[in-house]
């Protein structure tokens, strides 16, 4: 099963590998303002985590036959019998949780990270929301239209008189 376990790590390395490009990408759309790109990359890997678990719990009751470290390991190295099938079942659930302990483990240091950029002042170009006053007067707009559209009716010519 040493095998069966490197295909398993290569396999979810891989998805788990596409899966931080994303969120790579997504914090570099955010680099304007670190403390928002660290705290995205948190949630974003909170999410990812989250996802693996639900991968590791789903390990247990799947076909082995349909996982995609079943495609890479050759005929020989298939678990043909029930025990070993729970095995190869076992070692999926255990590949999944440690990947997604790992994503969490990054996750918490991103957001350690996002707050210690807020500590150090990278949050605020922020808009402030402030108390709207209600007793104030609503400003109102005073335009006059009339000036602009008799000057643009002057230059446009007409076909009728």
């Amino acid at each position: 099963m040493e095998k069966f376990r490197q295909v398993a790590n290569m396999c979810v390395g891989r998805a788990v590998m596409f899966g931080w490009l994303a969120i790579g990408l997504i914090m570099l759309s955010f680099s304007f303002n670190p403390a928002i790109a660290f705290r995205a990359g948190a949630v974003m890997a909170l999410g990812m985590a989250t996802i693996l678990i639900v991968k590791a719990f789903e390990a247990s009751r799947k076909n082995p036959r349909h996982t995609e470290a079943w495609l890479y390991l050759d005929d020989k190295s298939r678990p043909a019998n029930p025990d070993a099938k729970r095995v190869f079942r076992n070692t999926l659930r255990e590949v999944y949780g440690r990947f997604a302990q790992g994503v969490f483990l990054l996750a918490c240091v991103m957001f350690v990270l996002s707050m210690i950029f807020v500590g150090l002042g990278y949050d605020k170009n922020l808009p402030i929301l402030q108390r709207v006053d209600t007793r104030a007067q609503p400003q109102v707009l005073r335009y006059d239209p009339a000036p602009a559209l008799v000057r643009l009716q002057s230059r446009t010519p007409s076909l009728y008189p």
